[in-house]
C-alpha cells in the first residue's frame, strides 16, 4: 500500500508540466481570496472543517481506505450545496466586497468607522462605570456565536452609545443578558452565556463575571463586564479574567478584538514612505 503511494507520487512528479504549476497556483490564489472574503465570519470555521474533510477524502483514497474515502467524498459532494444555502448572507457580502475591489485591505473610511465604533463602546462602558450600571458586552471574533445569539433578542443595529446605554438601562427588558457585537453590528441582546465552573473565581464576583469567563473558555471572543456593585470594568479573553481596566487598556483590547491593528503597521509604513518621497521632492525643487 505504501509502495503504491510512493509509485503514484513518483509518477506524478515525472509527468509534471508547466501547465500543472499554473493550475496549482490558480487554486492557491482562489483559496487565498476565499479565506480573505470569509474572514471574521461564521463561514470561516465551517470552511476549515470542510477543508479537513477534503484532505481526509484524498488521503484515505490514496492509502486504500475506501469506506472512509467514500463517506468523506459523499459529505464533500453534498456539503457544497449546504454551504451555499447556509452562508448565503456571508457570500452575498463577500461578492459585494469583490465588486467594490477592496478585498485585500480595509480602506481608510472603514478604518475610521471602526475607530468610531470603538469610541462609542468605550464611552458607554465609562458611563456604566460612573453610574454603576451592570453591563455584559461580547465582541465576536473568529469563532461564531450564532447559538448564543439565538438565546436572546435579535437586533442587528449599528453600534451607537445611546442604544447600548438603553439596552443596559436598569430594569430594561434586556438589561440582565449579554449583548453580542458581530461584524460591526449589535447583533443581539439579552443573551444567555455559559457559566464557568472555575473554582478559583472570587466569591465576590457575580453571575456576570462567571458568564463572561464561561464564554471566553469556549470561544475566542472578548467580553467586557461592568460591575453593578462597584462600577469596576473587567474583561475576559481566552479563559482569563482581567479586572480594573481603564480606558486606555480597554481601547487596546478593543483594537485587538476588532483586528484594527492588523492594517495599522502597513498604513504607518505607507504614510512614512509618502512623507519620505515628499521630502525628496521638496529637496529636489530647492536644489533646482
Amino acid at each position: 500500500m505504501f509502495d503504491e503511494l510512493i509509485s503514484t507520487l513518483s509518477h506524478s512528479f515525472q509527468n509534471f508540466r508547466l501547465l500543472d504549476a499554473v493550475d496549482i497556483a490558480a487554486v492557491v490564489v482562489l483559496i487565498y481570496f476565499l479565506l480573505k472574503l470569509t474572514a471574521r465570519t461564521r463561514a470561516m470555521q465551517v470552511l476549515k472543517g470542510f477543508g479537513i474533510i477534503i484532505v481526509l477524502a484524498q488521503v484515505t483514497g490514496l492509502i486504500g481506505m475506501n469506506t472512509i474515502a467514500w463517506l468523506a467524498n459523499y459529505i464533500v459532494n453534498a456539503g457544497a450545496l449546504v454551504l451555499i444555502i447556509l452562508f448565503q448572507p456571508e457570500l452575498r457580502r463577500a461578492l459585494e466586497r469583490l465588486g467594490r475591489g477592496n478585498i485585500l485591505d480595509r480602506n481608510m473610511s472603514e478604518y475610521n468607522e471602526i475607530q468610531a465604533q470603538i469610541d462609542k463602546i468605550i464611552a458607554s462602558c465609562l458611563y456604566f462605570s460612573k453610574t454603576r450600571t451592570g453591563a455584559l458586552i461580547v465582541i465576536e471574533n473568529r469563532i461564531g456565536l450564532r447559538d448564543i445569539m439565538e438565546t436572546g433578542t435579535r437586533i442587528n443595529a449599528d453600534i451607537m452609545s445611546e442604544l447600548i446605554e438603553n439596552i443596559f438601562f436598569i430594569n430594561a427588558p434586556l438589561h440582565d443578558g449579554a449583548m453580542i457585537i458581530s461584524d460591526g453590528k449589535i447583533a443581539a441582546a439579552g443573551c444567555f452565556l455559559p457559566l464557568s465552573d472555575n473554582r478559583l473565581l472570587g466569591q465576590d464576583l457575580g453571575t456576570r463575571h462567571r458568564a463572561a469567563l464561561g464564554i471566553s473558555e469556549v470561544s475566542d471572543s472578548l467580553t467586557i463586564i461592568v460591575s453593578e456593585e462597584t462600577g469596576v470594568i473587567s474583561i475576559t479573553k481566552d479563559g482569563k479574567l482581567i479586572r480594573y481596566i481603564d480606558a486606555r487598556a480597554l481601547r487596546e483590547a478593543l483594537v485587538s478584538a476588532f483586528r484594527l491593528d492588523e492594517g495599522r503597521g502597513k498604513r504607518a509604513r505607507q504614510r512614512k514612505e509618502r512623507k519620505s518621497l515628499q521630502g525628496k521632492d521638496m529637496r529636489g525643487h530647492e536644489e533646482e
